[in-house]
């Protein structure tokens, strides 16, 4: 169920063409939306539009079949859940449980002197692991994750996890250049932890979910039995929608400030530009997305995103006042990117009118 005073709305009522599910529709039979298995498009605070197909699915390494996805099965969010830690933190900053920005990293770990001694690791900072620009070796993207060499799964199989994390060759200085890094979200979970006293699907549940009415929203763990912190997150679309609703909201849902307005600024303004062009600010991918306005003249609508494995999507658009949260089942696949963005250029936006 929606939480009060989010209704569903016509999409005609919010300023899209009646033809919306048609142009799904379309989409679909033209074999643009591969295995998507739920869409949730939100504006004014309401759901405008919403679509859930049968599809193959897995829960993180454990396949789970065709399922017949609706409006309360929980979804893998995959890497979407980097962004949500990222809010964690600033909550968590709020109660003043994690060290600020600019905090030194290594300060933070004092069970690890040796590492702490380096004077190039001196320099890292919290706000180096929030914009994943540590400079130090970390390979994920371009070894598959089925591949021990892949470095979050060797995070994984670590006998000490930070240790692996923080002790990584530094290849270039603090602050240079962006690395996807899972390490960098593992940091976090664990001074969230740390500092609230929490497992950090505990405070999550408390601090996020709860206040957002969101009860399927749970954490996969690891053989330790710790919140996997990078890409644990299990959720509805709906859930996610609401994420972002309550982020175009600076914060606030139904009356409530949830996240911190400053920290949400914070989050959403460019720390670093990525090699493809966009950039990154604490955990959130900004960019944006080319839109007709209707008069045949092409403009770019400034985008935020959470973005995970599989084409998991959150997109925000804070312009239009649009949040659109997509799931998706083609995890490890080289153009998973591209049924998540077809929901969004070629379906949504061109049934928005004005």
């Amino acid at each position: 169920m929606l939480a009060a005073g989010r209704t569903q709305a016509e999409s005609g009522d919010a300023g899209f063409a009646e033809d919306l599910g048609e142009r799904f529709a379309a989409a679909r039979e033209a074999g643009l939306l591969s295995n998507v298995h739920g869409v949730v498009a939100m504006r004014g605070g309401r759901i405008v539009f919403e679509q859930y197909l049968p599809g193959f699915d897995m829960r993180r390494a454990l396949p789970l079949g065709l399922v017949r996805f609706g409006p309360e099965t929980p979804h893998d969010i995959r890497s979407a859940t980097k962004s949500i830690v990222g809010l964690l933190y600033g909550i968590a900053l709020a109660a003043g449980r994690v060290p600020a920005p600019e905090a030194p990293l290594m300060a933070q770990f004092p069970e690890y002197p040796d590492l702490a001694a380096d004077p190039a690791r001196a320099r890292l900072t919290i706000a180096h692991v929030l914009s994943m620009t540590l400079g130090t070796q970390w390979e994920e993207i371009a070894i598959p994750y089925s591949d021990p060499r892949n470095s979050e799964i060797a995070m994984g199989t670590a006998p000490d996890r930070y240790r692996f994390i923080l002790e990584r060759p530094i290849l270039r200085p603090p602050g240079e250049a962006w690395t996807y890094n899972g390490g960098a979200t593992a940091l976090l979970g664990r001074l969230i932890a740390r500092g609230t006293g929490r497992d950090l699907e505990e405070f999550a549940r408390e601090v996020l979910f709860a206040p957002l009415g969101m009860v399927q929203a749970a954490w996969d763990r690891d053989q330790r039995g710790e919140p996997i912190a990078a890409s644990g997150l299990r959720m509805t679309p709906r859930e996610l929608a609401r994420i972002g609703v309550m982020v175009l909201g600076r914060g606030r849902w139904e009356g409530r400030q949830v996240v911190p307005a400053e920290w949400l600024a914070a989050s959403i303004r460019a720390a670093v530009a990525m090699p493809d062009g966009r950039r990154y600010g604490y955990h959130w991918y900004l960019g944006g997305v080319a839109r007709d306005d209707g008069a045949g003249r092409l403009r770019t609508e400034p985008m935020v995103s959470a973005i995970g494995n599989g084409g998991q999507r959150l997109f925000l658009l804070p312009g239009l006042d649009l949040v659109v949260a997509v799931t998706a089942g083609n995890y490890d696949t080289p153009d998973q990117w591209r049924p998540p963005t077809v929901v969004l250029r070629d379906v949504i936006l061109p049934a928005l009118r004005g």
